[in-house]
């Protein structure tokens, strides 16, 4: 059996047995198959994973930059506090009306604002709107931005703050300093900003599974 089987296997044998069945995350799934957006979603595992660092943060404020159609974003909102709240990012305004209609189905569409267009231009609207800071962010977006989020993030950030990445293992590929994807110089820049920047303590975790070879960068901003 060739190693990408094993890991699908392997995934499917995680969510069975730890993650709960929830016909509203499965609905959403679907609803974004049958809009035809891409299959970029996290893994249920992997929804799981952002929802207990949420719980485990006692988050009450979310950046999520990179909603698609919504799947983490009721992961990690249905574990807010009813006075919680997560900002989401979104460009695509198809992709944003799909993840309303998921928000409602879900019933967190008063915890979620779903901010359409670039997202840059949007985290500066929030900055000169004087939003504080939050508990957790979220980047899952285009990654030759990755350097411009993080950046975006640490301003959004306060001691204690955790900073997730995802996709920053790309199969590999991230290892290799002379390619030519604007997708992994963004994060092999991201990785150097990271390794120099003293305000966060990181580290990454490679991934296998449904979604292939890949990984999570996971930070804290320091005191």
């Amino acid at each position: 059996m060739n190693s990408e089987k094993i890991w699908e296997q392997v995934d499917h044998y995680i969510t069975d047995r730890l993650i709960p069945h929830d016909p509203v995350l499965e609905q959403a799934l679907i609803s974004n198959q049958q809009a035809d957006l891409p299959a970029y979603d996290v893994t249920p595992n992997q929804g799981k994973l952002l929802q207990l660092f949420v719980r485990m943060q006692g988050a009450k404020r979310i950046l999520e930059i990179g909603t698609l159609g919504g799947y983490s974003t009721i992961w990690m909102a249905g574990a807010l506090p009813a006075d919680g709240r997560v900002v989401s990012l979104e460009l695509n305004p198809h992709h944003a009306e799909v993840a309303r209609a998921n928000l409602a189905f879900a019933g967190l569409e008063d915890r979620v604002e779903l901010r359409v267009g670039d997202a840059l231009e949007s985290l500066d609207r929030l900055y000169a709107e004087g939003e504080a800071p939050f508990d957790l962010i979220f980047i899952d977006a285009d990654k030759p931005s990755n350097p411009s989020y993080l950046q975006w993030a640490l301003r959004f950030s306060r001691p204690g703050t955790v900073i997730v990445g995802d996709n920053v293992i790309r199969d590999g590929e991230v290892i290799d300093k002379h390619s030519t994807d604007p997708r992994i110089q963004g994060v092999r820049t991201f990785f150097d900003m990271l390794a120099d920047e003293p305000r966060i303590s990181a580290t990454a975790i490679q991934t296998v599974g449904s979604k292939g070879y890949d990984g999570f960068m996971i930070g804290i901003v320091n005191g």
